[in-house]
């Protein structure tokens, strides 16, 4: 019976070990997630090596695997203040998507760190829009250039942050504000630019209008032109003669006088 608690404590002492030994040596990792492996005596963060998928993973206790989540991000960047090419203050709202370069992952981690969105990413998306946004005046900024601009900070925050182990997915530009007195002046210029091509396609089309009757005018009197050319009195008397037979066949009763009429046309008296 004495033999029994000594016996005991080491066992007891053995499962806690091994519990902790399990404990430290084990990591699960969730779904749109992988993990940095950094090997404490083994050279640090685990460059050579692709980084630790989702589920469950044996690791040796004295190491460590950082996670990171790797899905699809967003942050939004709201209200940033940039000038404009002639000097004046416009306020962008603009949304990023991005997500970490999976297979390098490991060097994002050794290079920049957990927190890689707030020193990499943000500050390039603050100077690349301050740089883009410059080369445009307020009313390209408030009209034709937002696609522009939107196409542009993303195309030039991509070539930056990629060789710095970032995925740039997407960038929009949501609104663009302009001070108010600056935004009026344009709402002022635009509508009186409407108003000018509105009057110039009403002018287009009463001149096309007028062409057209002109046109017409003329086809008319080109046709009475020829018509008088062609009719000479024998084709008149022709027609009259045809005519004058059509009516006589006719069940209407009347009196025809032969030759009685102008150019010696039959004359036709009565119709009862």
């Amino acid at each position: 019976m004495d033999k029994l608690p000594k016996i005991g404590l080491p066992l007891i002492l053995g499962l806690i070990v091994l519990i902790i030994f399990i404990a430290k040596s084990s990591v699960n990792i969730g779904y749109g997630e992988a993990g940095v492996l950094f090997r404490t005596f083994g050279g640090g963060v685990a460059t050579d090596r692709s980084p630790l998928g989702e589920g469950f993973h044996l690791i040796l206790p004295w190491n460590r695997v950082y996670v990171y989540n790797v899905k699809q991000q967003e942050i939004f960047e709201g209200k940033m203040q940039v000038l404009s090419s002639n000097g004046l203050e416009i306020s962008l709202d603009v949304s990023v998507l991005f997500q970490p370069n999976y297979e390098s992952l490991g060097r994002l981690h050794q290079e920049k760190g957990e927190n890689y969105v707030n020193v990499v990413l943000i500050p390039q998306i603050r100077a690349v829009a301050r740089s883009v946004v410059g080369r445009y005046t307020p009313e390209q900024l408030y009209s034709t250039k937002r696609d522009a601009i939107q196409n542009e900070i993303f195309d030039e925050t991509k070539a930056n942050v990629i060789s710095q182990h970032i995925q740039l997915n997407a960038v929009l530009v949501r609104d663009v504000t302009l001070p108010a007195a600056i935004k009026e002046a344009i709402e002022r210029k635009l509508k009186q630019e409407q108003e000018a091509l509105e009057y110039e396609f009403r002018i287009a089309k009463e001149k096309q209008e007028a062409e057209r009757r002109r046109i017409e005018a003329e086809g008319k009197a080109n046709a009475n032109r020829i018509l008088n050319a062609s009719l000479t009195n024998n084709i008149l008397r022709d027609k009259g003669v045809e005519a004058t037979l059509k009516l006589a066949e006719s069940p209407n009763s009347k009196v025809v006088i032969v030759g009685s009429g102008e150019d010696g046309l039959p004359l036709i008296l009565g119709n009862n």
